[in-house]
């Protein structure tokens, strides 16, 4: 059976016709399809979807050339569609993903901002000799053993004045401590 004669049967809805035109042209198609699909359920997707316009549209449609034409101008259509959501989709998460990682920078900012002004009042609050200490040791980068001798004190000394000023400042931070002494030595405060 000729192309002409397929599709006058399709169009006085004869199912058998298109079984007959759909066993011939589907997997053609699908390669011409796959071309422009990201993969091959896609492809099938869009071939798919042109044949059931194809029967849904039969009685409106006027065919100029012939139907095999048709068909794969139907299927390039159908794919251009399709890239043309998926880019107007990639494009708007890219705008969602962009805003969100810029907004949580902002948050992340401000936050870090926040902790850094609490830690400098938490170390302005230590009794004289400990914020010395511990200024000479994060802020200046002096060893434990020179800040002793600086200040002529025993190392022990130096310990026990560290500890105090992080604990201070841990317990002036409350259960959200875990980053705080990592943050002293980062920013030298």
């Amino acid at each position: 059976m000729d192309e002409e004669g397929i599709w006058a049967r399709i169009q006085q809805s004869d199912s058998h016709a298109l079984k007959i035109l759909f066993d011939q042209q589907y997997r053609p198609l699908c390669v011409y399809a796959l071309q422009f699909a990201q993969c091959l359920p896609d492809a099938e997707d869009i071939v798919q979807g042109v044949f059931i316009k194809l029967w849904t549209k039969r009685e409106e449609l006027d065919i100029k050339t012939s139907i095999k034409a048709y068909l794969y101008k139907s299927v390039f259509n159908a794919c251009m569609q399709n890239v043309r959501r998926d880019k107007k989709t990639e494009g708007t998460l890219d705008f969602i993903k962009h805003k969100v990682l810029q907004e949580q920078t902002q948050e992340d900012d401000s936050e870090l901002l926040e902790k850094i002004e609490k830690i400098k009042i938490l170390v302005d609050s230590l009794p004289d000799r400990c914020k010395e200490i511990l200024l000479l040791s994060k802020k200046e980068g002096y060893k434990n053993k020179e800040i002793a001798d600086k200040l002529g004190i025993s190392i022990k000394t130096v310990e026990s004045q560290m500890r105090i000023a992080f604990k201070k400042i841990r317990k002036g931070f409350g259960k959200n401590n875990d980053e705080i002494v990592l943050m002293i030595c980062v920013y030298n405060l």
